[in-house]
Parts: C-alpha cells; sequence; structure tokens
C-alpha cells in the first residue's frame, strides 16, 4: 500500500484547502493508498504553532504592511539563512514522525513542509519522493529552500514556471497544473433553483461579496464598497459573506436595513455553498488569496479585487489584472465610477469572463493526484 503524508500550515485557509482537495481526490480515486493530512507546524510544537499563526494573523490585520516587509525581507540572503537554519532545527522533530510513518511520498502545500522534508533528505534521513504545490501565482524563494531534493513543483501559470526555470529549477520538475480546488467548483448546478432558494430574481446581477473574514482587512474600505452597492445598485442582488466578524456582519445587516435591500440582499458569516453561490454569480469582490481566486477562475467569474495583504496577495492582484480577469480596486480609486463601469456594460464583465478560460485550470486536482498516483 502506498503511504502518502499531505503537509500544510495554518497561515491563511488557502494552504489547507488545497491539501484537502488532494486529499479527497486521491481518497476517491485511487485504491491502495494510505493518506494522512497533518499539520506540520502544529506536529513539531504546538505552542510555536500558536504563537506564529496568531502574530500573522495579528500583524495581516493590525499592520499589514509589517507583514509585506516581512515577505519580501525573507528572500535576502540574511534573513533566507536563518528561516533555513530554524526549518533545519525543527525538522529533527518532524524526523520522528516520517520514521514511524514512513511514507512514499510527501506532498507539502506550504513551503515549511518542503523546507523540512528537502532538509532531511539532503541528509539522508529520508528517501520519500517529496511534491510542492505552490499556492499563489507568483514565486517566492521560501519555496525553493531545498529545491534540489524536491522532486516536482506544481505551480498555477506559465510565468511561474518561467520565474522558477530562471532561478535555476529543473524545467523537468516544474508542471503547470493550476492550484488545487474542491471537485465541487466543477459540478453542474440547477441556477434557477439556487436562485429560487434564496427569493432573488433570476434576471439581475448577482454578486458574491466577501468581507475579509476573521482578518477583518480594510474594515471601513469594505463597508464603503458594499455601501455603495446597496446604496447605488438597486438592479444587483448581493450575496455577503461576513465569516467569524462580527463587526462585518453587524455593519453589513445595518446598511441593507437603512437601504431596505433585505430581499436583494443576503448576509452568511459562514457557508459552505459557495459553489453553488459561484456558479450563479456574475462578480466576485473578495482579497485575493490564492484558492478564493483559483475557485473564482474555475467557476468563470470576473472578480473586483480588495485588501490585498502587501506580498502574495500584492502579487496575485497583478497577476489577476495583468490576465484581464479582474479589477484592483485600490484605495484611492473612486469606488462608485469603478462599480459603474463594471456593473453597466455588461461587455466589459463578459470580456473579463471570457479570459478566466484562458487561465483558469479547472482540472489540477486531478492532474496533480494522477501524476502523485504515479510516482
Amino acid at each position: 500500500m502506498k503511504k502518502i503524508i499531505i503537509f500544510y500550515a495554518s497561515y491563511g485557509g488557502g494552504h489547507l484547502s488545497a491539501a484537502k482537495a488532494i486529499q479527497n481526490n486521491l481518497e476517491k480515486n485511487y485504491k491502495n493508498m494510505n493518506i494522512e493530512l497533518i499539520d506540520c507546524m502544529k506536529y513539531i510544537n504546538k505552542t510555536i504553532e500558536k504563537i506564529t499563526t496568531n502574530a500573522y494573523k495579528e500583524m495581516a490585520k493590525k499592520a499589514p504592511w509589517a507583514w509585506g516587509k516581512m515577505y519580501y525581507d525573507s528572500q535576502k540572503p540574511a534573513l533566507a539563512h536563518i528561516s533555513s537554519k530554524a526549518n533545519s532545527f525543527m525538522a529533527i522533530k518532524l524526523l520522528k514522525l516520517l520514521r514511524d510513518k514512513k511514507p512514499d511520498i510527501i506532498v507539502s502545500t506550504h513551503p515549511f513542509g518542503s523546507q523540512m522534508c528537502s532538509y532531511l533528505k539532503r541528509k539522508g534521513k529520508i528517501n520519500s519522493k517529496i511534491v510542492t504545490i505552490m499556492t499563489d501565482f507568483k514565486s517566492h524563494d521560501q519555496w525553493l529552500v531545498g529545491a534540489d531534493f524536491t522532486d516536482y513543483f506544481f505551480v498555477s501559470n506559465n510565468e511561474l514556471r518561467s520565474e522558477l526555470i530562471e532561478k535555476g529549477i529543473s524545467e523537468n520538475k516544474i508542471i503547470v497544473s493550476g492550484i488545487p480546488v474542491s471537485e465541487k467548483f466543477l459540478d453542474n448546478f440547477d441556477r434557477d433553483k439556487i436562485i429560487n432558494d434564496l427569493k432573488f430574481n433570476k434576471n439581475k446581477k448577482i454578486i458574491l461579496f466577501f468581507g475579509g473574514g476573521e482578518f477583518g482587512l480594510g474594515k471601513q474600505t469594505t463597508l464603503d464598497i458594499f455601501s455603495c452597492l446597496v446604496k447605488n445598485h438597486p438592479n444587483t442582488q448581493i450575496i455577503a459573506i461576513s465569516g467569524k466578524n462580527e463587526y462585518m456582519k453587524s455593519n453589513f445587516e445595518k446598511i441593507v436595513s437603512e437601504n431596505s435591500r433585505e430581499n436583494d440582499v443576503k448576509i452568511f458569516e459562514y457557508s459552505n455553498q459557495i459553489p453553488e453561490f459561484m456558479s450563479i454569480s456574475d462578480l466576485v469582490i473578495t482579497k485575493p488569496g490564492g484558492l478564493t481566486v483559483s475557485e473564482s477562475l474555475v467557476s468563470h467569474i470576473p472578480m473586483i479585487i480588495i485588501n490585498p495583504i502587501p506580498g502574495q496577495e500584492e502579487e496575485n492582484a497583478e497577476f489577476l489584472e495583468k490576465n484581464k480577469v479582474a479589477k484592483w480596486l485600490k484605495k484611492d480609486d473612486d469606488i462608485d465610477f469603478t462599480l459603474n463601469i463594471l456593473l453597466n456594460d455588461d461587455s466589459i464583465l463578459n470580456n473579463m469572463k471570457e479570459n478566466t478560460y484562458k487561465i483558469a485550470k479547472p482540472n489540477a486536482t486531478n492532474n496533480i493526484c494522477e501524476i502523485i498516483s504515479k510516482l
């Protein structure tokens, strides 16, 4: 029986979502596999994991500029060396798990897992195949630490493949697969039923609005955009996801109530129906995390990008704008002007939608799992 460990880390939800997509696909479609999903940082030390994930969340909320500086500085030689030393130290704890489990293949959706396992392979402590799944649209050197001992890099786009080749990664190791998403986003849903269940009008545009969740990012900007939609665009309907953010939820409800738009706006703290909601939406408004963006692309929905965290999310936003599938609504942009252009000219949204077909990778999960199954 082939043994596979999938490592992720809890810095943002995208790494876990990608890991789960791979796990579910392998378990469903391939027999004689023993698959385990493990938070590598939590396994090494729960206290360190808690401190670092809380630090990430607080920095993203209260000092995103500091996260951006750390993101870019971590590619500089001095800090990269410190990071590598720290991961080699933590890899010693991970070695016990790997000796117990004896995996044939290690899949990682976060650079920490790849770094630690490649260190152990370089030292001759393990001989597992190592697979890295990069969950953003641009490169970062932390993903490439220990690249000589990584067997495959799965990447989201051809530009990223070229970046890795320029940095010395063998092109035979790089596969342009796309970012893995749940197979639910490929289902054929009954559009009329979903619209009827929401008590929406099928002749009005539907906007799926992600409010930033627990990060509470760009609170006032988010509320300004939401308020503009509710007040100035009566021919739209909104599905608003507030996430674990009571402040956002209560303000959404207040704006809707003050403008008597209860019939046109549905607010959810959380929903397991995101694939269904995307299937009926004409536009998604979201911060540009790699997984949410990939889900929107495979659902072929144009995007308005808001509140990207400096670093990988800003790079994702640049990639999406460059490929003409999204509009990045920046701090000083005129919100109403931008919304008027996008919502009142169907040709613009239609062109953006057509462009999603050029860069979306709907079969990413299947393709990655097929290659893993043959290793």
